[in-house]
């Protein structure tokens, strides 16, 4: 009995499973340790203070033990109220022998941590953006909706070759650069160093509109931005995820461009969330710039092919298997044949059609189906397009930019769709664009109602009118 009395008492075995982070969650948040108050502070309460609510954690792989915000916590008047501030910076000196750097406005070393902790102040963002032509141009929104929401922010893009091209027609961009986002096995020469890139230019917010799994957020946790948000797959390759990044978003399909024109509401809606004394930031409509260069070279394209300006109509989507056809990832069947153009064309009357060819080779086929002397204009760049159309009467064109660059130039249009429901979620509200809309019945564009489209066009010398 003796030698049984000396044993050390058993030690109570551990879980096999764990409790849930919900209730760990809600013990902390519940319990509160009294040498952490004393009793005045417990009695006594600051007047003309605005309660703070306990934050839901973004997602599930957050710290189980953060509570969120304190909501005894007591801000002082430096970096809680308002938007940030754009400070007055003397101009650089560019013959300066020995270089200058250019900080953002704003910006100072000694306390630029406290704003982008205090505040969620944005000096530098990187948007990385999967797709192409499409894709990136719908995200322009996004971008004025950054730049209006954080005064001075710089923003950068990494976009496809074909997306780089986009931001020819956005002067809120600094830089582009080309980066290949859909390639799953990147070489690792160009994968260390598009890391390297974006880790030295010290980013605070990264956005990513790329479906995320491990991989993608690893990458984007190596920039060491601040902010890390991105899309995130709706199934179980998303596993992981959430580890790494701030801020997720799950999309209802694998392909986030079947959402159409708000293909990025959810995010777009995280941008614009209210904060401290700051109402929600509206989403701009969507505009791009075109430069005088561009407007020269365009112009010198499309007189050249016989057209005038004002006096034709850009005819946008021919069948073709060129990257250059700008369509969109959402919506494959957005092409027709050239001997539907050519019955469609015929009910033009004083305007004269523009075939835009993404290919060379495509201007043999449209000479042999159309006709010999038919206007076609060589463009593969978005830039050029929105040139082309801005000079125009109008546009008849299938669910490809063209439709997009139009409502943006305020050009009349006609859009061609396979269904109806690919032209409510590419074109909203499409008479406020003075866009109209002509879908097939039988859910394939090339079953399109030709002499319909025919009998509703009527063409002024000098602008689109749409029966």
């Amino acid at each position: 009995m003796a030698a049984t009395s000396l044993l050390p008492k058993s030690i109570t075995p551990f879980h096999t499973n764990p409790p849930p982070l919900s209730s760990i969650t809600h013990f902390t948040t519940t319990t509160k340790l009294s040498f952490l108050a004393s009793a005045d502070h417990q009695s006594t309460k600051r007047p003309n203070l605005q309660t703070v609510h306990l934050k839901k954690p973004p997602n599930q792989w957050n710290d189980p033990f953060d509570d969120g915000e304190d909501p005894d916590l007591v801000w002082g008047t430096l970096f809680t109220d308002g938007k940030q501030d754009e400070d007055p910076r003397p101009p650089d000196n560019p013959d300066n022998p020995y270089g200058f750097l250019k900080f953002p406005k704003g910006f100072n070393v000694e306390i630029a941590d406290l704003g982008l902790k205090i505040r969620g102040d944005v000096r530098r963002c990187c948007c990385i953006i999967s797709g192409g032509v499409y894709e990136n141009l719908l995200f322009f929104p996004a971008i004025q909706l950054i730049k209006d929401r954080y005064p001075g922010v710089e923003v950068d893009v990494v976009a496809s070759a074909r997306g780089k091209q986009t931001y020819e027609m956005n002067k809120n961009v600094r830089w582009a650069n080309a980066y290949d986002l859909d390639d799953d096995w990147p070489e690792p020469r160009v994968y260390t160093d598009m890391v390297g890139i974006l880790k030295s230019r010290y980013y605070d917010m990264v956005l990513s509109t790329k479906l995320a799994g491990l991989g993608h957020a690893a990458f984007l946790f190596m920039t060491t931005a601040e902010f890390r948000a991105s899309y995130i797959y709706p199934n179980v390759n998303a596993a992981g995820a959430g580890m790494m990044l701030s801020e997720t978003f799950t999309p209802e399909t694998t392909n986030l461009s079947e959402g159409g024109f708000k293909m990025y509401d959810q995010m777009v809606d995280w941008l614009g969330r209210p904060s401290k004394s700051v109402p929600r930031q509206p989403l701009p409509p969507l505009k791009v710039s075109i430069s005088k260069k561009v407007k020269e070279v365009v112009e010198a394209k499309y007189t050249k092919a016989g057209a005038e300006k004002g006096k034709y109509v850009v005819i946008h989507g021919i069948e073709s298997d060129s990257q250059a056809s700008m369509q969109s990832r959402g919506d494959s069947d957005s092409l027709l044949p050239l001997e539907v153009w050519a019955k469609l064309v015929k009910g033009l009357r004083d305007v004269k059609p523009v075939f835009v060819i993404p290919h060379e080779k495509e201007r043999e086929n449209v000479e042999d189906t159309v006709g010999q002397k038919t206007r076609i204009v060589f463009i593969t760049t978005p830039a050029q397009l929105a040139a082309l159309i801005n000079d125009s009467a109008g546009v008849i064109a299938t669910n490809t930019a063209a439709i997009q660059l139009a409502n943006a130039r305020a050009i009349p249009s006609i859009g061609l769709f396979c269904s109806e429901e690919k032209a409510k979620l590419f074109v909203p509200d499409a008479a406020e664009k003075r866009c109209t809309i002509f879908s097939s019945k039988t859910g394939k564009l090339i079953d399109i109602d030709v002499e319909a489209v025919k009998n509703a066009m009527q063409f002024a010398s000098v602008s689109l009118a749409l029966v």
